[in-house]
């Protein structure tokens, strides 16, 4: 079966996923639905990490040793603002800084998210649309024992260390989704549903708490796959083994089934944790083994490639 296949995506391996499908299916039958709830204003400017990352990645500039920007980047603005006294907790490159700065110009003089998003995904040449869950501001938040902290305090300037208690994603109660992620739940060629492998709290989580998205979700009759952020029972990148722990799910991929509930049909796990399948597939699930780490390009393709016939869509 051939058709349109909607991705959900955080950064990092979200992005990485969403580049191996772009790289295997042409543009008009790919939508990536990207969390904006870590977005923030920083120097006066709208950052956007996730979509940037997502961005990066089908562009084929980003930095995979960092695991995050661009790649080639260098810091000489840092350095400057360092040595003004400025806030350097979180690092802008030089290249980077172009996109932020276009971005900003382009909210100041009226135009959504989601009209900005296309004009820099035209610019790199990018096939696909990437677009942002919502043109409305939505904020995660994560409640500690300092209190509710905004993503960016807890996850870079705080480096994830504070035990997080709870998490809600403000604005969301208000929010709407983007036009294009409306339109891609209703077109009459959706295939598939692909829920990256992102971190279900933080990456995933924000959109699916906009209004209508996941009733949107359950009522589609096609397979919503989700490709395991776990290899070998840990997270490759970021805080997910933390939170899984500390929000007393147990840090396993049958607690990311069970956060996502009937939300999926299928699940993508590595092969390092075929002991999983059983029980997933006694909680109800499809169950698919492969290699998911994506170290190079080629793995991205490659996944995705399996990912897609594991549910029976033709590339």
């Amino acid at each position: 079966m051939s058709g349109h296949v909607l991705a959900l995506s955080g950064g990092v391996g979200g992005a990485k996923m969403a580049a191996g499908l772009a790289a295997i299916l042409p543009p008009e039958r790919l939508t990536v639905v990207v969390n904006t709830g870590d977005d923030f204003e920083h120097l006066g400017l709208s950052i956007c990490p996730d979509i940037d990352s997502v961005v990066y990645a089908m562009a084929g500039l980003n930095d995979r040793q960092r695991g995050w920007g661009m790649m080639d980047e260098s810091w000489q603005m840092m350095a400057m603002l360092r040595r003004l006294g400025g806030p350097d907790w979180f690092n802008l490159g030089d290249r980077d800084l172009a996109m932020h700065l276009m971005r900003s110009a382009g909210l100041r003089q009226g135009l959504s998210l989601s009209d900005v998003t296309a004009q820099l995904v035209k610019a790199l040449g990018i096939g696909g649309n990437i677009v942002p869950m919502s043109d409305d501001p939505v904020q995660t938040q994560i409640e500690t024992a300092q209190g509710w902290l905004d993503f960016q305090s807890y996850f870079v300037g705080q480096q994830c260390q504070p035990i997080a208690k709870a998490i809600r994603f403000d604005g969301a109660e208000k929010a709407q989704i983007s036009p294009a992620f409306a339109a891609a739940l209703v077109r009459p060629d959706l295939a598939a549903v692909v829920i990256c492998p992102s971190n279900p709290y933080l990456s995933i989580e924000p959109i699916l708490a906009i209004p209508t998205v996941r009733e949107a979700l359950l009522g589609l009759q096609v397979p919503r796959i989700c490709i395991s952020p776990l290899i070998g029972g840990a997270a490759v990148k970021g805080p997910l083994g933390k939170l899984l722990m500390e929000l007393g799910n147990g840090a396993n991929n049958a607690a990311i089934a069970a956060h996502y509930g009937a939300l999926i049909s299928h699940m993508m796990i590595d092969r390092t944790d075929v002991s999983d399948a059983a029980p997933l597939h006694m909680a109800g699930l499809c169950v698919s083994l492969a290699d998911t780490l994506m170290r190079h390009a080629a793995d991205q393709s490659r996944l995705a490639h399996e990912v897609l016939t594991a549910i029976g869509i033709a590339v």
